[in-house]
């Protein structure tokens, strides 16, 4: 299952700071996101590692800060902080509590990640 693709287009209605607010509101998990960024690139895997299929706004012509996750609503930050609440096991609660992964994987995916040499 993909994610929703959509490209953040200037409106005089609605200015991009109120536009952007909206969407994450609206979408439990959204990635605002450049298509030739390789940072974005990371992110949208890791979280499809993990399960989720994020919406994606493409601002390949805005002069926003990208990639910017949003989880419920609340800015979780760049690429750097999403590494490192997924190497802290924190990631995964968040989106569990948003309702885009069920309980039931999650201890699957701590398995897998203490089975993995990269986290020993």
């Amino acid at each position: 299952m993909q994610g929703v693709r959509l490209e953040l287009a200037p409106s005089a209605a609605e200015p991009a700071e109120t536009r952007i607010r909206r969407l994450a509101a609206e979408n439990p998990v959204i990635i605002f996101a450049r298509s030739a960024c390789c940072m974005c690139h990371v992110m949208k895997r890791l979280l499809s590692a993990v399960g989720v299929h994020p919406t994606v706004i493409e601002l390949d012509e805005h002069d926003i800060a990208a990639p910017a996750l949003y989880i419920g609503g609340a800015c979780v930050g760049g690429v750097e902080s999403v590494v490192a609440l997924h190497l802290n096991n924190s990631l995964v609660p968040k989106l569990v509590e948003v309702g885009v992964v069920k309980k039931y994987i999650i201890s699957f995916l701590v398995s897998l990640i203490l089975e993995c040499p990269l986290y020993h």
